[in-house]
């Protein structure tokens, strides 16, 4: 089974919960919800999962080795370690175009 798409949803930037993702694998079979957590400096995923009538909570779809975990948390990480670079940049971009269209300050001599 191979990774075909990584879409990050949504970012965050207060909390330990970073960023909510969606995977599709070999094109076919979308996993919504994947979440993205940072917790003691170590980021890594959770995946969807459901409130059971006991209070605890159940995973919808997990992998099932830890092999295919590690390739699964690798992908989505580096994807939004991507999506955070190119919103820092398309942050910096829309600063710098805010600058160029004020107006200059006049002074008095």
């Amino acid at each position: 089974m191979q990774i075909t798409d990584i879409k990050v949803r949504k970012l965050f930037t207060d909390g330990p919960m970073k960023a909510i993702v969606s995977v599709t694998f070999d094109g076919q079979l979308a996993v919504h919800d994947i979440k993205v957590i940072n917790a003691r400096d170590k980021f890594f995923i959770v995946m969807p999962s459901r409130k059971n009538p006991d209070e605890t909570f159940r995973d919808i779809v997990h992998p099932i080795n830890s092999q295919f975990r590690s390739v699964l948390e690798s992908a989505v990480i580096q994807a939004y370690h991507q999506a955070v670079a190119e919103a820092e940049a398309a942050a910096a971009e829309a600063g710098a175009a805010e600058e160029a269209d004020a107006p200059a300050e006049e002074t008095e001599v």
